[in-house]
């Protein structure tokens, strides 16, 4: 026996001992060998580094669990024999999907018992992105970083049509929940520009998908969560890409002002219309002037009550125009008239012109600004609300201007989308309105900050957003949902719930993916803790 694979069988037999001691051998000696004897072409690996490194997500509310083992596949056959495995075992141990780890509640994780798969490309190999530009698409590994099919669509002059904000987030990832931003109001999310998909199902079986093929699975993949496959190739539409982009804010006072021109702006659909419409709401004055980016000159900061009636919230609208070239005479003439209609405060607008993938990645350079000062790995109490268009006033008076005070830690994000560009087969879950908003408080929470910016308090300020919601009868749908009980996720998937269950039970049958999500508990293990009404409020 050679050194490594002498290195390879000390770890796996210390990953034994381990587990023995820790919860009672649940899984048997024999089945962790055989776990490890798994025939991949990419690389199993119970290194300490490796099992350390998926341990914990973005959102570091949950204690660091290590899994059992970690698979770097190089196919989507890498994928379906561990699956296989887990299949055909006693146990049925746990197969969780990672990307970028960007999950909030330990979503992606596979628990103690189980084994993580690594999908992030460039491991160990996986197939690069395949332009097909006569034919208009591209195809992806699951893996892949939405920031690496742009660089490799626009040597085609081409692009995906809708994004995230962040665009270092996998594709599998996106498209197992939604995939949104300023774009969606007008192509729809991301799940609405998928063509095929191949996934491994929870039998370990590598299935092609479109609606022409096993469509009722396509469908369901898409904004799944996870449940029914793993997502190993994506073919994403594509449209020509712009060269730049003229990029706007400007602010409100009066919130129904604010939703109302959002509102028309989303109703447009002609050529004439902004390309991407978001904002976001200033209840904290130092967020005016520090908000991503310079908002205002710093020789000239606005502060809240020079230009609000009320003196402590403020709302920004962010518009862009994309272009070419050869289109800057008339871009100039298309902004004046579209912003004509528009009432904002007319001292307040912040223009800028930058190339169309500078745009696209704008929030990687925040995070490099706050990597530099070692605050982008804190606790992330992040809260996702699609909020119905008829309650959205009720939100703002009961959220934006009560609960959260005048002091905030974060973002908070409020943009409307049209229903009719969401496909209601897919299993993503929206309110039951033609519009509806998506309110995203994106809060970091600080050790050493003030108390309005340390965890507990952002996760009781959740609290109270989800319990006045209740209780004044907002019924909000959670975006990258997280819910304590089985009740309350049948109440999240509502009408869809019947047919969310039974492709479970076609697909997934013995509960081994995704199990981060709690949804549904694997039969076979006592994975996590008992969910319970009282651990919804400490998240």
């Amino acid at each position: 026996m050679n050194r490594e694979m002498t290195s390879s069988f000390l770890l796996m037999t210390f990953a034994i001992c381990k587990l023995i001691i820790a919860v009672g051998l649940n899984v048997g000696p024999s089945e962790l060998l055989r776990i490890g004897a798994i025939d991949v072409d990419g690389h199993f690996t119970v290194h300490p580094s490796a099992l350390a490194s998926v341990s914990s997500d973005f959102g570091m509310l949950r204690s660091p669990e290590e899994p059992l083992a970690v698979l770097h596949p190089s196919s989507a056959e890498d994928v379906a024999r561990l699956i296989r495995t887990a299949y055909g075992s006693a146990t049925a141990f746990p197969v969780s999907a990672r990307g970028h780890g960007h999950s909030i509640n330990g979503q992606a994780a596979a628990g103690r018992n189980g084994v993580v798969v690594e999908m992030n490309h460039g491991v160990t190999g996986t197939p690069e992105p395949l332009v097909r530009p006569d034919d208009m698409y591209v195809d992806v590994w699951g893996g892949e970083l939405w920031v690496d099919v742009l660089k490799k669509t626009l040597e085609y002059g081409l692009a995906p049509k809708s994004w995230t904000d962040y665009l270092y987030l996998t594709v599998g990832g996106t498209l197992s929940n939604a995939g949104i931003s300023g774009q969606a109001f007008h192509h729809g999310p991301q799940i609405s520009n998928v063509l095929e998909l191949d996934v491994v199902t929870g039998k370990g079986e590598v299935m092609r998908c479109s609606e022409e093929e096993n469509t009722r699975l396509f469908h369901g993949v898409l904004g799944g969560l996870g449940q029914f496959g793993i997502i190993t190739r994506a073919r994403i539409s594509l449209e020509p890409a712009p060269q730049r982009v003229r990029w706007i804010r400007v602010l409100y006072s009066s919130f129904k002002v604010f939703t109302e021109d959002q509102e028309y702006l989303i109703s447009m659909h002609g050529q004439l219309k902004f390309d991407y419409v978001e904002g976001f709401v200033i209840v904290d004055e130092g967020l005016v002037n520090n908000w991503r980016s310079s908002f205002f000159s710093p020789r000239n900061p606005v502060k809240i009550s020079s230009v609000s009636s009320n003196g402590s919230v403020l709302y920004c609208l962010e518009i862009t125009k994309n272009y070419h070239d050869s289109d800057s005479e008339t871009v100039d003439q298309e902004v004046e008239i579209l912003m004509k209609k528009l009432n904002f405060i007319p001292t307040s607008v912040f223009t800028t012109d930058l190339q169309y993938v500078d745009f696209l990645d704008r929030v990687h350079k925040a995070e490099l600004k706050l990597r530099s000062k070692n605050l982008w790995e804190v606790p992330h109490p992040w809260l996702n609300l699609f909020v119905p268009k008829s309650r959205i006033s009720d939100f703002d008076k009961g959220v934006f201007k009560g609960i959260l005070g005048n002091k905030t830690s974060g973002p908070i994000l409020i943009y409307p989308m049209n229903k009719d560009k969401w496909d209601e087969r897919s299993s993503a879950v929206t309110p039951d309105e033609e519009v509806f908003y998506l309110v995203a408080l994106l809060r970091s929470a600080l050790k050493d900050g003030e108390e309005t910016q340390k965890l507990e308090y952002l996760k009781d300020q959740n609290r109270r957003i989800l319990e006045f919601c209740e209780q004044a009868k907002i019924n909000v749908k959670q975006y990258l949902p997280h819910h304590a009980t089985q009740e309350e996720w049948e109440a999240h998937f509502g009408d869809k719930w019947d047919r969310f269950r039974s492709l479970k039970d076609e697909f997934d049958p013995r509960h081994i993916l995704a199990t981060g999500q709690r949804i549904f508990q694997n039969p076979s293990l006592s994975l996590f803790p008992p969910l319970s009404s009282s651990s919804a409020a400490s998240w």
